[in-house]
């Protein structure tokens, strides 16, 4: 089978690589999909050379490895592909850097998918991301698009308008959590699934954890009613341990943004860099050097281990960090992994997944449009994605929920139509600014940072 990684120069491709050629789910007696050839597609050569050195010294290590070639060409890189990785960064670190700049000096978030610098990643992205499923849909209409490009919701929305139900958008947060805690009731996701079962609702990085079953006993209340184990959960001790206790659930952890966004603008803002200049800088060097270093491998290593334990840094002081127990719930290459095997062999999977609500069975949350894009947990087997039933949603959660969409729903139409009126509209309303005054300032800003915008809305 053919994989094909759009977005093949990103820093974190060699992870995707390195789960599908060890065949990292064999290891737990799983079925292993068959991939014989990756194919690296990016808009960079240069980025496409560093990665591709890097993958070339893993391949040495492994006994035979799938083949991998890489292309600028779009078309020839999807010419019969059986599975296409989304992972596009448009405009690359330098447009996130601008995202992050404009928000924050207006007294607002600057963050890379969470209020208005998620909006402005989003105005951005998506006109190309639906241009990327319209070729798709042309050249390889039967594969299966597996899409991490960021704001992930609002992309695989508009690219479900393309492709249906054969576009997946996936994230590593929500099923990392369900492991963390299913680790600490003493089961495992792999070797217990016919015991665990857990109900997670909501958006991409707006979703809750609202229970975790073992052998059919609830036992998530077990786990809020005690100091001693939320300690061992990330996302409660990044928003407040009695916080958690009192909404009755464990949130994703880019809720803490939400709930926490003085001290998060405070973080960042007195910070030496935002995220996105410490990630240009220190990814910058990994590129540079992976021409001339010794090791491509042990470099790009290197530079991993620095940006998994740098991550969320503003919200735990910028020192300390993090837990091995945080880093270790599986990464969003093995998410892709378990996805497209169970996909390719019909082995049942259990995973959290971004799917349309409009299920078969009727609309996962009644209360939301069909076709908006919902983050649940999914049954995927040989027949594809199969959302499962979810208790109902609070009217807190259900109010935050759509509160982001019907922003983000905003600028994509802003995005598709050059709409400035849309995109005023969704900058105005999103939770995070609240203020059609700050929403013009958000245009008129991101429109004289970003030459890609400026020329969508004129």
């Amino acid at each position: 089978m053919k994989l094909v990684i759009l977005g093949g120069g990103g820093f974190r491709v060699p992870l995707v690589y390195d789960a599908v050629a060890t065949n990292a789910l064999a290891a737990a007696g799983r079925p292993a999909v068959d991939i014989r050839e990756i194919v690296l597609h990016d808009a960079s050569p240069e980025r496409l050379d560093a990665i591709a050195r890097v993958i070339a010294e893993r391949s040495r290590q492994l006994d035979r490895p799938p083949a991998v070639r890489v292309t600028t060409d779009l078309r020839d890189a999807l010419r019969g592909a059986h599975f296409v990785f989304a992972a596009v960064r448009v405009g690359g670190a330098e447009g996130r850097i601008a995202d992050e700049r404009v928000a924050l000096d207006l007294g607002l978030l600057g963050q890379e998918t969470i209020g208005p610098g998620g909006l402005a990643y989003a105005l951005r992205t998506i006109p190309v991301m639906r241009q990327v499923a319209e070729t798709i849909a042309d050249v390889a209409p039967e594969a299966w698009t597996i899409n991490f490009t960021n704001p992930a919701g609002i992309v695989t929305e508009v690219m479900r308008g393309v492709l249906g139900d054969r576009v997946v958008g996936i994230c590593d947060t929500p099923i990392g959590l369900v492991r963390r805690v299913s680790r600490l009731l003493g089961v495992s996701l792999e070797h217990d699934r016919d015991r665990v079962a857990y109900d997670y609702v909501g958006l991409n990085h707006l979703g809750w954890l609202r229970s975790v079953t073992v052998d059919g006993v609830d036992r998530l209340p077990e786990i809020l009613a005690s100091d001693d184990l939320l300690d061992h959960i990330e996302e409660a001790r990044l928003i407040g341990e009695d916080w958690v206790r009192a909404v009755g659930a464990l949130p994703n952890e880019y809720l803490y943004y939400y709930w926490k966004t003085d001290e998060a603008i405070a973080a960042i803002s007195a910070a030496a860099q935002t995220r996105g200049q410490f990630l240009h800088a220190q990814q910058g060097r990994f590129y540079d050097d992976a021409a001339c270093c010794a090791s491509p491998l042990d470099s790009w290593r290197a530079a991993l281990h620095e940006r998994e334990a740098t991550y969320m840094a503003e919200a735990r002081g910028g020192a300390e960090e993090r837990r091995e127990e945080d880093v270790a719930g599986g990464g969003y290459q093995e998410v892709a992994l378990r996805l497209m095997t169970a996909l390719a062999t019909g082995e049942p999977e259990r995973m959290i997944l971004d799917v349309g609500n409009g299920a078969p069975g009727g609309r996962i949350i009644p209360e939301l449009p069909d076709d908006l894009v919902v983050e649940v947990g999914c049954v995927v087997d040989g027949d594809g994605v199969h959302p499962q039933p979810v208790a109902p949603v609070t009217l807190p959660q259900l109010a935050q929920m759509t509160a982001v969409r019907a922003s983000e729903r905003a600028i994509a139409q802003a995005a598709l139509t050059g709409s400035r009126e849309r995109a005023w509209e969704g900058f105005s309303i999103h939770p995070l600014v609240s203020s059609p005054r700050l929403g013009r300032q958000l245009v008129d800003g991101y429109a004289a940072a970003h030459p890609a915008i400026d020329r969508l809305l004129r």
